[in-house]
């Protein structure tokens, strides 16, 4: 059931921990424009199976559907509510945690598109919270002045080579500037557009299972 807490609408779900699985680890699930809490559950429980689910709904409106961040139009991001949205998710997931007894031993967000855009903010900021990050369809959502310490942070992005939303050159650049970071990052590109396609789905569940 969907709950209003620390003024995000979301879902959570404790750790099942199949088969002595993954009981320390949080998924943080970030959809994409047009989606809610609930669009990437399916998604969350079969990344890694057992794992603690926690899903907010983005607080932003556009025509009607939610984002968490503005934008002024299609690929052109509004940097100082990008800003202030992803200093406000970050500081409301560790109240989120505490709330629903989750772990916090690992959190990783997996986002899609928009979700994975302020999951990309929060890492190139260096804002503290997430050890990982399964980013898919993301954009570089700004440069940094100067780069975060994000060494011990593993990340996998899974974009495609013909994304009319976005240029994969934008996304190897995305890349690069997290392994400049000290992130160790995974790279998987895809011949689809802007979607999950299969293959990338199963590579995402292949490097989260050997973490």
């Amino acid at each position: 059931m969907s709950t209003t807490h620390t003024q995000f609408v979301h879902v959570a779900r404790p750790a099942r921990g199949v088969d002595g699985t993954a009981p320390n680890t949080t998924i943080l699930l970030l959809h994409g424009t047009g989606g809610d809490e609930n669009d990437l559950l399916p998604l969350g429980e079969q990344l890694l199976p057992g794992a603690a689910l926690l899903s907010p709904r983005g607080q932003v409106q556009e025509r009607g559907m939610p984002r968490f961040f503005r934008r002024h139009a299609e690929g052109v991001l509004d940097l100082e509510d990008l800003a202030f949205r992803t200093t406000e998710l970050a500081a409301w997931v560790p109240t989120a945690l505490e709330a629903h007894a989750l772990p916090t031993q690992r959190v990783i967000a997996a986002g899609f598109s928009n979700g994975a855009n302020i999951a990309a903010s929060q890492l190139l900021r260096g804002i503290p919270g997430l050890h990982g990050a399964v980013l898919l369809s993301p954009m570089l959502p700004f440069e940094p002045d100067t780069l975060p310490n994000l060494s011990g942070v593993r990340v996998f992005i899974g974009a495609g080579k013909h994304d009319p939303l976005v240029p994969v050159a934008q996304v190897e650049r995305l890349a690069a500037l997290l392994r400049e970071s000290g992130a160790d990052v995974t790279l998987y590109l895809t011949n689809g557009g802007h979607s999950i396609t299969p293959d990338e789905f199963r590579a995402a569940q292949q490097w989260i299972a050997t973490w």
